[in-house]
């Protein structure tokens, strides 16, 4: 028999006791970096969501944990009220071997959206899926990818089409140089990727998330600026994490400049963070999700990334799940005004708009 409970503040304790399950869950369970309970204080601090996690556990007084579920409560004025797991990250939907597990962990979490009164619950699985009549969508249009990582740097150019390495030379060519750090690297990076959001129509993140996840993750959390001639031009948030006794090496956030596409500053950036995951004994480099045959889907297939489906599933009390998605057709004109905006007002205004986006 198993039993459920809902946490609102993991203890280091508990989460020492969850990163061991996770760490530990069989492949088919689901389980991946975005897991890791620190991601719930993360998001709390930065983005003043209501954050618990729904913890399965065998039943008894030592009943180890069988089943891992963290939520997030997302909620403004402008939307409306969301359960979701997790926002800003693709995949941390339910951890569970078993399917019986992973229906107790889906009606405790259905419990909890009726609780909170949300429009839906958004599940964002990675290879796990519940069979359940409460489900009323699965939104499988995207999906996610991965790059297993060879041995050694050498290894790894070889492995690259001679398009890529000659896209690559050119950003050698151009003199770009690249840094990893910390905080002292947020100027650059923030500044890249803020203007890079203000372009494509969509608001930016706040900085102080860029900032709680450098200090909560410590080595585990790096970030990445390119260079030319001077100018911060590109820049990448590295993530590295251990899962199933693999090390992976992941990219929640990169932008580069339009202005400075000639220098190929994407691709060769690109470049240097999968070196970087290689020497830092990664054995595989998550890409992220994207739509099939989309620019971002050819982007990464081109460096040998392989598709796998994402699976994000509903409970809708009310509403349509597709309402607040950005490529809704009644966002359109608001996406072209908010690219007209001068950055320091997307920097201003977006962070109160988008903390309020699941």
């Amino acid at each position: 028999m198993v039993v459920t409970q809902v946490i609102h503040h993991i203890d280091e304790a508990l989460a020492h006791e969850v990163r061991s399950y996770l760490a530990a869950a069989p492949v088919g369970a689901g389980a991946c970096g975005e897991h890791d309970p620190r991601w719930l204080g993360v998001l709390r601090e930065s983005l003043g969501h209501l954050t618990m996690a729904v913890i399965a556990r065998e039943s008894g007084p030592t009943g180890g944990i069988v089943g891992y579920l963290p939520l997030a409560l997302v909620k403004s004025r402008l939307f409306g009220r969301f359960l979701v797991s997790l926002p800003y990250l693709n995949r941390a939907g339910i951890v569970a071997a078993d399917p019986e597990v992973r229906e107790a962990l889906f009606e405790a979490a259905t419990g909890l959206a009726d609780k909170f009164a949300v429009q839906y619950l958004e599940l964002r699985h990675q290879g796990c899926k519940v069979e359940h009549g409460s489900i009323s969508h699965n939104r499988e249009d995207k999906v996610q990818m991965t790059l297993g990582l060879p041995g050694g740097a050498d290894q790894l150019w070889d492995g690259y089409s001679a398009k890529v390495r000659n896209q690559v030379r050119k950003g050698d060519k151009a003199g770009l140089s690249i840094r990893f750090g910390g905080a002292e690297l947020l100027d650059g990076f923030y500044g890249v990727f803020s203007r890079n959001m203000r372009d494509l129509g969509t608001p930016v993140y706040p900085r102080r998330l860029f900032r709680s996840i450098l200090e909560t993750f410590g080595e585990g959390a790096e970030l990445a600026v390119v260079n030319h001639q001077g100018r911060a031009v590109a820049g990448a948030l590295l993530i590295h994490s251990a899962i199933n006794g693999e090390v992976e090496a992941r990219v929640p956030s990169a932008s580069s400049l339009r202005d400075a596409k000639h220098t190929n500053a994407n691709m060769w950036m690109y470049h240097q963070l999968l070196v970087r995951a290689v020497s830092g004994g990664a054995g595989v480099f998550d890409f992220g999700r994207s739509s099939p045959d989309s620019g971002t889907y050819r982007f990464k297939k081109q460096w040998g990334a392989v598709p796998s489906q994402a699976t994000w599933q509903y409970y809708l009390r009310q509403g349509d799940v597709a309402a607040v998605r950005p490529d809704n057709p009644k966002y359109q004109r608001r996406i072209a005004t908010w690219q007209r905006l001068p950055v320091w007002v997307t920097r201003l205004v977006g962070p109160r708009i988008v903390r309020g986006i699941p």
